[in-house]
């Protein structure tokens, strides 16, 4: 057991999906996982262990914002042997060529965090995904027939009052869309030498005010949810 993680050792699986929030994590085991187990509720932060099409996935929700998540993580990791994490979260763009509910696979991060620069000082510290896990949601995102990208994405300190002309200036140099999580994803991952992979629904389109609900973000994410489960039995 962890500070925010209450599962007995081997009850979490190598390889971890993780929601934002905590309802799509049930709502991905209902819908998705047979023989179910429900192994955390600290904070309503849910976390399940079950099998897709025989082999054995978690799903464990993190919350919002990189400090949550580089929790959730670093426990997973350290004290659950997690190898494989991928994140299935919601995100906004500002890009032309980005429609929305696209999925964008993220080669790397940028961010606004102060997070990584107290760690790597002077350097700015350029968080990428896991090749392997990268290639084969590409592949088998084309193949499902999914509308899937891969590029930039930027991992935001704030939901609101962001800065828009910063974030329109990093659409021209090709951020397709913006999250709250991924960066710390993908340092967490490299500290400790796991795969990790970011695979984002643009639910907000800035340039044309799309958004949904926020029943949808629990349960209308179908396409994401089912490209992390069948890259997941890549692994």
């Amino acid at each position: 057991m962890s500070f925010h993680i209450e599962a007995k050792k081997g009850y979490i699986a190598e390889t971890v999906l993780l929601p934002g929030d905590p309802k799509r994590a049930k709502y991905i085991a209902d819908t998705y996982l047979e023989d179910v187990i429900c192994y955390n509720n600290i904070r309503g932060v849910l976390g399940y262990t079950g099998l897709y099409k025989g082999k054995r996935i978690s799903v464990q929700g993190t919350g919002m914002g990189m400090p949550s998540m580089s929790i959730y993580t670093t426990e997973l990791i350290q004290d659950y042997d997690a190898k494989n994490l991928i994140r299935i979260g919601s995100s906004g763009t500002k890009h032309p060529d980005v429609k929305q509910m696209d999925l964008i696979l993220a080669m790397g991060a940028c961010t606004n965090s102060n997070m990584n620069k107290h760690l790597f000082g002077n350097y700015s510290y350029a968080p990428i995904a896991n090749f392997e896990l990268l290639r084969n949601a590409f592949d088998t995102g084309i193949k499902m027939n999914k509308p899937v990208k891969a590029g930039l994405v930027v991992t935001d300190d704030q939901f609101y009052d962001g800065d828009d002309e910063a974030r329109e200036k990093l659409a021209s140099y090709q951020v397709l869309t913006s999250d709250m999580e991924t960066a710390a994803l993908y340092t967490v991952a490299a500290k400790f030498n796991v795969k990790a992979l970011s695979i984002l629904t643009v639910t907000d389109h800035d340039l044309t005010n799309e958004t949904i609900t926020s029943e949808e973000r629990e349960k209308a994410l179908t396409d994401m949810i089912e490209l992390a489960l069948e890259t997941s039995l890549t692994l």
